[in-house]
């Protein structure tokens, strides 16, 4: 090979590896937080992990309706990769190398620093099962509300004058938008007569919960299961009751699980209540009777959740569907830990997961799940995949 011959290769390697880095921008971050270029090399267990899980969860994703709860717009750069997915999927069956691939290929690695730390922070959540009546009875007095005609819910950039800024919704009135009623308005009658009773629940305990989740199983008494998916939220800030309860009782933050939480609720239902209406949130569902008892509940994005391959993401920060490599510690059920470290999907968001590297695993249905996302309260390596 001539000298100059290999000059211009090394010119093409230089001006490809350019374009790369040039292609390669990191996300926006809100002020504070930092994102750290890796490469896949960097990340202990890339290799080994079931690419092809991942993969179908995305292009699941590339072809879904609008998501249930608004997040920020799909980047461009974002759809044009899904554009790929579908092309693929068309194509035929991607195996793990296929979609190894096609996530390196097609997407830059960051880590992401939130403000003031190092790494990210994970907590767990599942989908309950209770039991429930389509009827009102002495057994079954607490209602679950669907979604009021009149709430209209806001996202970040919408300006309502004269409206708190921290509301996220608002009531539609004829003398324009208003604060909708908090819990304890609507727990005292202020929905009463608009028929938007869905079914009822033994007690507000078991509401709250699936409040919390966002999604459930609702047994009836005839022994069939109908399904509840989140449709909406009255507004108003969340407040954690695991975090009062602890100050309250001086319990170690640590140990406050959502075990503990309900057994502390199940015991004394007038401090349930009163407990209760200190979270002046409340949230909206919807039945889906058409989900197959084996599916996952429907997340934010509009889309049913995987157990340990969906996760929730503050969604003012990030687009659903997008890939998020996680490396972290969580509970075995049994009083241990164990590693997860793999490729997740950000297919849902919570009022509580706030921050560029605040997540939710979603550890799937049933009590045994729910004991084990209650646990969950762990440092967590959070890299998104930006897309090229």
């Amino acid at each position: 090979m001539s000298r100059s011959a290999g000059v211009s290769l090394a010119l093409l390697a230089i001006l490809g590896l350019a374009s790369v880095t040039a292609l390669a921008s990191p996300p926006p971050l809100p002020p504070g937080a930092r994102a750290e270029a890796l490469s896949p090399a960097d990340i202990a267990g890339w290799a080994q992990d079931d690419h092809a899980k991942a993969f179908s969860i995305f292009a699941q994703g590339c072809m879904a309706d609008p998501p249930l709860r608004q997040g920020v717009p799909l980047p461009e750069r974002l759809t044009a990769v899904c554009d790929k997915a579908k092309a693929l999927v068309a194509a035929g069956s991607v195996d793990r190398a296929q979609a190894r691939h096609f996530f390196e290929q097609n997407f830059s690695f960051w880590l992401i620093r939130p403000e003031g730390g190092e790494t990210g922070f994970t907590t767990g959540y599942f989908e309950p099962e209770f039991e429930g009546s389509l009827t009102r009875s002495d057994a079954y007095p607490t209602p679950l509300y669907d979604r009021p005609k009149d709430l209209v819910t806001r996202f970040s950039e919408a300006d309502w004058p004269g409206l708190d800024k921290t509301l996220s919704a608002a009531r539609r009135t004829g003398r324009g938008f208003e604060p909708f009623p908090e819990r304890n308005a609507i727990e005292t009658g202020a929905l009463d007569g608009q028929g938007l009773e869905i079914l009822w629940l033994r007690d507000p305990v078991d509401r709250f919960v699936l409040q919390v989740q966002g999604s459930g199983r609702i047994r009836l008494p005839d022994g069939s299961v109908t399904r509840v998916s989140y449709s909406g939220r009255n507004g108003h800030p969340y407040t954690s009751l695991g975090r009062v309860l602890s100050q309250r009782e001086a319990i170690p933050p640590e140990q406050m699980t959502m075990d503990r939480l309900i057994a502390r609720l199940k015991a004394d239902s007038g401090f349930a209540r009163d407990l209760i209406r200190l979270n002046k949130s409340f949230v909206f569902f919807t039945r889906r009777d058409d989900l197959p008892a084996e599916s996952g509940p429907i997340g934010g994005a509009g889309l049913p959740l995987t157990p340990l391959r969906s996760i929730a993401v503050d969604r003012t920060a990030w687009p659903y569907g997008l890939p998020v490599w996680i490396d972290t510690m969580i509970p075995d059920g049994t009083g241990g830990d164990e590693p997860l470290a793999r490729l997740m999907i950000a297919q849902d968001t919570g009022s509580a997961i706030l921050g560029p590297a605040r997540m939710d695993i979603f550890v799937g249905s049933g009590a045994a799940a729910g004991h084990r996302a209650g646990l969950i309260r762990h440092p967590v390596a959070f890299t998104v995949l930006w897309p090229r």
